[in-house]
C-alpha cells in the first residue's frame, strides 16, 4: 500500500500546486512564446516542471528515505531543476546547459553508484568495465537521454506521456528485481506526471518547460540503469528499449540533419511528431501514434526482459529501421492521411457526439456521486466494532450537521468538510486494523480494496472530463490533511505497523481527494452528500 499512497500523494500535490504556479508564471511572464517551430499560437505558462519535481520528491521527504543513491538522485535532480528554471525564465547558453547535465550525471555516477558496467554481447563474457570507462560512458548515456526527452517535448502531453510509459515499465521491472527503492521513485514520478497531464493534454494550459523535460529525462535514464546494471536478471541493453522512441527520434533527426549538410544540433521541425502533423494527422492523433510506438517498445521491454542481449538489440534495430523507413518513404512520396467518412463520422463523430452530450462526464460523475458515499457507509461495516470514544465523537458530529443546516446553512459546506476530515481517518484506521472476514468463500477485504481502485478511476475520470473552467481547487486548510492522517493512528491509541499506516494514509488521501472533487462538482448542492455522511456517522455511533 505504500506505493499506492505514494502515487496518490505525488498526484495530489502536483494537482494542488499547478494552479498556484500558473498564477506566478503569468505574474512574472514565465510563458512560452509561439514561434515558427512551435505548434501553439498563444503564450502558455511553462512552470509545470517545477510542480512535477516537487510532487515527485515530496514523498521521499514524507517517508524519510535516505541512502547514497537517493541523495545523489536528489542532488542531480536539484541541479537540473535549478538550471531549468533559469533557462525557462531567461534562457541559457547551450554550453551552460550541457555543463549542468554533465554535473548531474557525474553526481549519480560517482556518488550514487549508477554505472554502466556491462555491455552484454559487445564484450567478452562476464567482463566488467573498469571505472575509467564505465563512468564516462554512464555520463554520456545520461546526458544523451536527458536531451532526447527534452527534444521530444514538442506537442501537448507528448514528453509526459512517453516518460509515464517508461516509468511504468521501470516500476514493474524493479519490482521483479526486488529493487524497492527504484519502484518507489518510479511510482512517485508517475503520480506527479499523471497530475501534470491533467493540465497538459491538448489544448494545454501549461507546459513542463526545460525544467520538467530535463528532470524527467534524467530520472528515466537513471532509474532504468539502476534496475538493469549490476546483479540483476535483466539485459544491460534493456534501458535502450525502455527509453525507446525519444532516443530513436533524436538519432534519426540528427542523421537527417547531417545528411542535409547541416549541424546535428540546429533546431528544425523534422522530429517524428512534426512529420505526423505534416502527414495530415491532428494534434491528438499525432500524440496517440507516438504513444502507440512507445507502447510497443515498452511491451517489448516487459515481454522480452529475460531474453539475451543480441535478441534485444536485434528487436530494437529492426523496429528502428521500420519506423525510420516508414517516415522517410512517407516524406519521399508526400503521403498524406486520407480521412474517411467511417473514421470521422461513424467513429470519431459518434464519440464526439457522446462527449458533447456529456455522456462520459455524466457516467464518471454518477459513479463518484453515488460510489463515494456508498464506500464510506460500507466501510462502517468492516470493523467488528468501534471504541466508545469514537462512537461519542460520531454522535456529536451527527448532531452538529443538522443544527448547522437549520441555523447557519451558509456554513454547511465547511461544516461537512470539517466533519469528513475528522471522521474519515478514524474509520479507515478501524477498517485497516480489523480482521478480514469472508462470505461464501469470497474475501470481503478484496472487494473492499477493489472499491478504492474503482473510486480512483471515477475521480480521475471526473477530473479529466469536467467542464469546470477552474478545475480542482485546494484551500490552505487542506494541507492539514497529511498532518491529520499521520497522527490519527496515534490519537486512536495504538502504535501500528508501517503496512497498516501506509494503508490508512493511502485510503484516507484518496477519500479526501475524492470528496474535494465531488463537493466542487456539486456546486453547493450537498444535501444528499450530507445525508449519506449522517448515515455513516449513525452507523459508527451505533456499532460501538
Amino acid at each position: 500500500m505504500i506505493y499506492l499512497s505514494t502515487l496518490l500523494m505525488s498526484l495530489f500535490v502536483t494537482v494542488a500546486l499547478i494552479p498556484i504556479f500558473i498564477r506566478v508564471a503569468m505574474r512574472f511572464h514565465l510563458v512560452d512564446i509561439p514561434d515558427a517551430r512551435k505548434v501553439h499560437t498563444t503564450p502558455v505558462p511553462r512552470c509545470g516542471g517545477i510542480a512535477i519535481a516537487v510532487g515527485a520528491c515530496l514523498p521521499i521527504v514524507i517517508w524519510r528515505y535516505s541512502g547514497e543513491f537517493i541523495g545523489a538522485y536528489l542532488a542531480g535532480s536539484g541541479v537540473l531543476v535549478a538550471m531549468g528554471m533559469v533557462d525557462d525564465y531567461r534562457g541559457l547558453d547551450y554550453r551552460v546547459k550541457f555543463a549542468g547535465q554533465i554535473l548531474a550525471a557525474v553526481i549519480v555516477a560517482i556518488y550514487g553508484g549508477v554505472r554502466i558496467t556491462s555491455l552484454g554481447v559487445l564484450l567478452p563474457e562476464d567482463m566488467v568495465l573498469p571505472g575509467w570507462m564505465s563512468v564516462p560512458l554512464t555520463i554520456f548515456a545520461i546526458v544523451a537521454v536527458t536531451n532526447a526527452v527534452n527534444l521530444s517535448d514538442g506537442l501537448d502531453g507528448l514528453a509526459g506521456g512517453l516518460c509515464l510509459l517508461s516509468l511504468c515499465s521501470i516500476a514493474y521491472l524493479a519490482y521483479l528485481a526486488e529493487n524497492l527503492m527504484v519502484v518507489f521513485l518510479a511510482v512517485s514520478l508517475a503520480g506527479a506526471i499523471f497530475g501534470f497531464l491533467r493540465f497538459n493534454t491538448f489544448p494545454a494550459s501549461l507546459f513542463m518547460g526545460d525544467t520538467g523535460s530535463m528532470f524527467l529525462g534524467f530520472s528515466v535514464v537513471t532509474l532504468s540503469l539502476a534496475v538493469t546494471q549490476g546483479p540483476t536478471p535483466f539485459s544491460p541493453w534493456l534501458p535502450l528499449v525502455i527509453v525507446g522512441l525519444p532516443v530513436m527520434d533524436t538519432i534519426a533527426v540528427m542523421c537527417e540533419r547531417i545528411a542535409g549538410g547541416r549541424s546535428p544540433f540546429v533546431a528544425d521541425k523534422n522530429h517524428f511528431h512534426h512529420k505526423l502533423l505534416r502527414m495530415g494527422l491532428f494534434h491528438t492523433e499525432s500524440v496517440m501514434v507516438v504513444y502507440v510506438l512507445q507502447g510497443i517498445m515498452i511491451s517489448a521491454a516487459i515481454f522480452f526482459r529475460y531474453y539475451g542481449d543480441g535478441f534485444l538489440l536485434t528487436v530494437y534495430l529492426v523496429f528502428f529501421s521500420l519506423v525510420v523507413s516508414a517516415f522517410v518513404l512517407a516524406d519521399h512520396i508526400h503521403w498524406r492521411f486520407q480521412r474517411t467518412g467511417f473514421m470521422d463520422k461513424a467513429i470519431k463523430g459518434r464519440l464526439r457526439a457522446l462527449k458533447d452530450q456529456g455522456f462520459f462526464i455524466k457516467t464518471a460523475f454518477r459513479g463518484l456521486e453515488f460510489g463515494l458515499p456508498l464506500l464510506l457507509i460500507g466501510t462502517c461495516f468492516v470493523p467488528e466494532s468501534f471504541s466508545l470514544y469514537l462512537c461519542i465523537v460520531a454522535a456529536i458530529q451527527m448532531a452538529v450537521l443538522p443544527a448547522v443546516w437549520f441555523f447557519r446553512k451558509s456554513w454547511m459546506q465547511n461544516a461537512l468538510i470539517l466533519t469528513l476530515y475528522l471522521f474519515i481517518p478514524f474509520i479507515v484506521y478501524a477498517a485497516a486494523d480489523s480482521t478480514a472476514f469472508r462470505i461464501d468463500g469470497t474475501s470481503v477485504e478484496m472487494i473492499y480494496h477493489g472499491a478504492y481502485l474503482w473510486l480512483a478511476v471515477f475521480v480521475i475520470a471526473t477530473l479529466r472530463l469536467t467542464k469546470r473552467r477552474s478545475g480542482f481547487k485546494i484551500s490552505p486548510s487542506d494541507f492539514l490533511i497529511v498532518f491529520i492522517v499521520l497522527l490519527s493512528p496515534l490519537i486512536a491509541g495504538a502504535w501500528i505497523k508501517e503496512k497498516v499506516l501506509a494503508e490508512v494514509v493511502a485510503k484516507t488521501l484518496l477519500l479526501f481527494f475524492s470528496y474535494e472533487v465531488l463537493i466542487g462538482e456539486l456546486r453547493g448542492k450537498i444535501g444528499r452528500l450530507t445525508a449519506a455522511t449522517g448515515i455513516a456517522l449513525f452507523l459508527m455511533a451505533m456499532r460501538g
